[in-house]
């Protein structure tokens, strides 16, 4: 697989994320996609070959092997890292949106565009906020979901996360019960929990970047001021209080002129 074309459009994306973002994308490129590719490919490159049973039947060692391992780990693991990487697809594709839509105003001279020209749009750094900031708290939830997915799918479809050194199976065609052995059991057991702790590691980043947008959003809110509503009937009550002092002004102003008058 590609990885370097997915690493080209997350870049794009990464310039508008968050400092905790972007630490979440280094994790994925250096701690999984480079892992992935550069050891456990490897590790895992002799993963059915090497699955020896001590039985000579025809088709007893492959349904076997397809018993214990109904996925590779391998391709459950690119499986998933396409899946966590699909959610910043919808950042990508808002911020081209928003582009495209500055500059056809630019083209069609709008007032309204402040920029010099096409080069300084497409350096520019959109802030999380109004639409975009929808479009990513929802990546971001996305990517948790399937984060904790793959986490639970691993642990149910391979009963946990370690390789066992040793499998005893009882399928058909196999004439009895065979033992299978595994081929480094304690290299893959490593490289498997520590694929499991970098994942757990991008969701706790997930956790706090959505904690961090959830609590910038509300202070944002709690700090715009609050326009009072126009009600005409506020306004008449306030009018016929105006009225009333008026007339107890001009009331007292009388009587005194009044006993005045009259000394």
């Amino acid at each position: 697989m590609d990885w370097g074309a997915l690493h080209t459009i997350l870049g794009g994306v990464n310039k508008h994320s968050t400092s905790i973002g972007k630490i979440w994308l280094t994790v994925l490129f250096i701690f999984r996609i480079m892992i992935l590719v550069v050891a456990a490919e490897r590790v895992w490159g002799d993963e059915q070959d090497d699955f020896v049973c001590n039985t000579l039947q025809p088709g007893c060692k492959n349904v076997c092997y397809d018993h214990f391992f109904p996925i590779s780990h391998i391709r459950l693991w690119a499986l998933q890292l396409i899946f966590v990487s699909t959610p910043a697809l919808l950042v990508a594709m808002h911020v081209a949106y928003r582009r495209h839509e500055k500059k056809r105003q630019f083209r069609k001279g709008d007032q309204k565009c402040e920029y010099k020209d096409i080069e300084e749009i497409r350096k520019q750094r959109f802030r999380i906020e109004g639409s975009l900031w929808w479009t990513y708290t929802s990546s971001i939830f996305f990517r948790l979901v399937f984060e904790a997915v793959f986490m639970y799918a691993f642990y149910f479809m391979y009963d946990g996360f370690r390789m066992p050194r040793l499998m005893k199976c009882n399928a058909w065609p196999c004439p009895n019960t065979v033992d299978c052995f595994v081929s480094r059991p304690t290299e893959k057991t490593v490289f498997t929990i520590f694929m499991i702790a970098v994942s757990s590691i991008c969701i706790l980043l997930n956790v706090a970047e959505l904690c961090y947008l959830l609590v910038k959003f509300f202070l944002r809110r709690s700090k715009k001021p609050v326009n009072p509503k126009h009600h005409p009937n506020h306004e008449n009550k306030e009018e016929t209080k105006q009225n009333e002092m008026n007339e107890l002004i001009s009331d007292s102003c009388q009587n005194t002129v009044i006993g005045f008058s009259s000394s």
